[in-house]
């Protein structure tokens, strides 16, 4: 089955509602983070897509990445509780709540406003050349992990 298109409006707003229903006090249902890390977290996979501040990976780790991590990532099939994480994903320090939660959100809606078709064929910082259903389920699937991770 498909997974929502993140790239529409309609699923923009409702994942939005939903990190909109996150308090800096909302508990985990799993794991060790904390809400305010959590939005950071997921945060990571944009600056990916927009900022200049994570290492290219080297052609051994890219090949491994490329073959292993990808298709699980850009697969529909849902994330199991406490998986591993590449290590910028790692958010250890204290966050800012609101900071993080505002950044989170606008990330989601550049993405929107680009669609899925300015997607499409564009390099991955890690897993080379994604069609937009590879990045939407990268993308959404990610987010809607750890949504549920904290209820929401």
């Amino acid at each position: 089955m498909a997974l929502p298109d993140i790239f529409t409006k309609e699923v923009c707003e409702e994942v939005i509602g939903r990190i909109n229903k996150l308090s800096s006090s909302t508990q985990p249902k799993w794991g060790k983070m904390s809400v305010a890390q959590m939005l950071a977290h997921c945060s990571v996979t944009y600056e990916y897509m927009y900022e200049d501040k994570h290492k290219k990976p080297g052609f051994v780790m890219g090949l491994m990445l490329k073959l292993l991590v990808k298709p699980m990532v850009v697969n529909e099939t849902p994330y199991k509780p406490n998986n591993r994480t590449a290590p910028a994903f790692i958010i250890t320090d204290e966050r800012d709540f609101e900071k993080e939660k505002q950044r989170l959100i606008d990330y989601i809606h550049r993405t929107q406003q680009h669609g899925g078709d300015h997607f499409n064929g564009m390099e991955s910082h890690s897993f080379g050349a994604l069609n937009k259903t590879e990045w939407n389920n990268m993308m959404y699937k990610h987010l809607n992990h750890h949504l549920t991770q904290f209820g929401v």
